[in-house]
């Protein structure tokens, strides 16, 4: 996590750095709160992973001398087969749409999409117990 940390908090304040910039020279505040709030988000977000990777065991990742093979192994279990992000998508898809044309059954209607789908991929594996 050190290098997410690393690249937020550098992101954070090459930001803040272009905020003072662009406030001298344009006088706009809109633009330098927008950059200011920028920094800000990013430094919480790297602030986060710096505090979280102080708790975690070091990754390969964070290892300057690590080799490719110490990251090697099983990242976890993906589904090969599901449809449900492919409908997760489409469902996010239309609820953009919706809000860029502000129809509001439009809208119903994508987030009940999006609900279905969170649902049918948080469940996809889940079997209920067996009644004898």
């Amino acid at each position: 996590m050190k290098v997410e940390a690393g690249i937020f908090e550098g992101t954070a304040v090459f930001a803040f750095v272009v905020a003072v910039v662009y406030g001298f020279w344009s006088g706009e505040p809109v633009g330098t709160v927008a950059l200011v709030l920028t920094g800000g988000l990013a430094l919480l977000v790297g602030t986060y992973f710096r505090f979280v990777s102080r708790r975690m065991e070091m990754r390969p990742e964070d290892d300057p001398e690590a080799e490719v093979s110490d990251g090697a192994g099983e990242l976890g279990f993906f589904s090969p087969g599901s449809y449900w992000p492919f409908g997760l998508a489409a469902g996010c898809a239309l609820t953009g749409l919706a809000l860029a044309f502000f129809h509001i059954w439009m809208l119903i209607a994508a987030t009940i999409i999006v609900l279905i789908a969170v649902g049918g991929l948080l469940f996809e594996y889940h079997r209920a117990p067996q009644s004898h």
